[in-house]
């Protein structure tokens, strides 16, 4: 940091030093031969003493400033002080008349007002005055004083000037940094308060008497009234005044004030910012479920959109079916056109049946799987639909999960969750003993993981990305619901269900609480 006062606070205590420098050259002038001062040149002290007391007029009006400069002005003020105190010293006894003293006081002042090594300067111009005025007494024999006291009075002259500027470098540089800090705090509430009036929130800063203290543009708004300093919330709805007295940061939903919106409404205090005020934040709630609303009404468009699809193919291939079957006599073809038509009605109604789970999401009965037990039972159904080659096809399930490990999910939701993996793993994996490997590693803190791993020729990464969207399917008689609706019933149970990469074949891994 620069060495030098800046110019603006500089001028405060050099007018104060002013009107010091000008009483103490009054007293000289006035009550100086009370005091026993110019006891040895009476008429001589009288002369300095006036004009010491013109020289402290003529330099202490503004005027001087521009004349002399600033720096110039203090320097000039301090050697006559300096060279006045030394000459009435001289004609009042020497050492003995106190002026050293007073000397001091001037030399402290100037290390405060001064710049760089000017308190230095005029500590050394003190000192060869007073040694000077001691020495001339010395040789001519009149009242001299020891030269230890002289020198101990000396010492302390650059003792004081050292340290006064240091503490006004001190004092510098501490308001310096309050200012950099006002500066700084100053800029960080306008752009506090400048987010505060854009927020789609009303803020209201509610006193311990239930008045406003503060309020945002959007907070004035949502309520349908001018929320001014003062303004007594208790006017505006009853429900304030609860709010003052119990305050509760559980957010409520109703209706407040003369616009009658309905607000989610949160309440918090303000005393860990050393305030005993309560921040009350005020959310459109309308809104809010509007916009719910509109998602709810464009995921449902997509879905039926999507469904309508879906189910168009294979609707067409029933219908063709059946037209066939009516004109075609030979019983082989009929066979197979009922096969077709009974494989498309299951197709539709398994699809039905996926998107009428995703309705069930809140019904969530979680309890403790034990997990062995529940995948063994999930396995034997999966190979019932996949083969009939009895144990051969078991054998392509591996499992090594802990007889002791439990999954806490709703039973019919994890059913689905784990019908759909294991059968994608069955019908993509080479069918080899061991090629679906399924099991179970405790993360601790009550938290275990599934792992449902196949020997399949895996996702591609450009497949990654879409796995889990609604109607994605690599598979010709897939619906492409099975991920989507998996991953939606696992986030309704608290679980999570993701894709881990390829190892070879697909990798998903369930992650969730091991009890409810």
């Amino acid at each position: 940091m620069q060495d030098v006062l800046p110019v603006v606070p500089r001028l405060a205590p050099l007018k104060y030093f002013n009107l010091f420098r000008l009483i103490i050259a009054g007293l000289f002038l006035v009550v100086g031969r009370e005091m026993g001062l110019g006891s040895e040149a009476p008429a001589l002290f009288v002369g300095l003493s006036i004009a010491y007391v013109g020289a402290a007029l003529a330099l202490g009006f503004p005027d001087a400033i521009l004349r002399f400069g600033l720096d110039r002005l203090i320097t000039l003020q301090f050697v006559i002080d300096i060279a006045a105190l030394t000459a009435l010293m001289w004609i009042s006894g020497g050492f003995k008349s106190g002026m050293p003293v007073l000397m001091m006081v001037y030399l402290a002042g100037a290390g405060l007002i001064s710049e760089g090594r000017t308190g230095l300067f005029l500590a050394a111009l003190a000192t060869l005055g007073v040694l000077a005025e001691n020495l001339w007494r010395h040789y001519t024999g009149v009242d001299a004083v020891e030269f230890f006291q002289v020198g101990m009075a000396c010492a302390g002259f650059f003792a004081i000037a050292i340290s006064s500027r240091l503490l006004a470098r001190r004092a510098r540089f501490n308001e310096a940094l309050a200012a950099e800090r006002g500066a700084q705090l100053g800029r960080q509430q306008a752009v506090n308060e400048r987010i505060i009036e854009d927020m789609r929130d009303g803020v209201i800063v509610m006193g311990e008497g239930g008045t406003v203290r503060q309020a945002n543009p959007r907070a004035s708004e949502l309520l349908g009234m001018a929320l001014d300093p003062g303004t007594r919330l208790v006017a505006v709805d009853a429900w304030f005044a609860d709010c003052a007295r119990n305050f509760s940061t559980d957010g409520c939903v109703q209706r407040l004030g003369p616009a009658g919106k309905l607000l989610r409404c949160r309440v918090a205090s303000a005393k860990a910012a050393g305030s005993g005020d309560t921040l009350i934040y005020l959310t459109d709630y309308e809104e809010i479920q509007e916009q719910v609303q509109q998602l709810k009404l464009a995921a449902l468009g997509r879905l039926t959109a999507s469904m309508a699809h879906e189910i168009r193919n294979p609707l067409s291939a029933v219908t063709q079916a059946a037209d066939l079957l009516g004109e075609e006599k030979r019983a082989d073809v009929q066979a197979r056109l009922t096969r077709i038509i009974n494989d498309n009605a299951r197709r539709i109604e398994r699809m039905v049946r996926e998107v009428l789970a995703l309705g069930r999401r809140e019904n969530i009965l979680a309890e403790a799987l034990p997990l062995a037990e529940f995948v063994a039972e999930v396995v034997a159904e999966v190979v019932d639909e996949f083969a009939l080659r009895g144990n051969e096809e078991r054998e392509v399930f591996a499992r090594d999960i802990d007889m002791h490990a439990t999954f806490a999910i709703d039973r019919a939701h994890m059913h689905q969750i784990l019908g759909n993996l294991l059968g994608n793993a069955r019908r993509y994996a080479s069918g080899k003993p061991g090629s679906v490997r399924v099991y179970s590693y405790d993360l601790g803190a009550g938290r275990i993981a599934l792992h449902v791993i196949d020997d399949g020729p895996g996702i591609t990464e450009d497949q990654v990305t879409h796995i889990f969207e609604p109607f994605f399917t690599t598979d010709a008689k897939g619906t492409g619901l099975g991920l989507y609706i998996a991953r939606e019933l696992a986030e309704a149970n608290g679980a999570r269900l993701e894709f881990a990469g390829n190892e070879p074949g697909a990798h998903f891994v369930l992650t969730g609480r091991s009890q409810p």
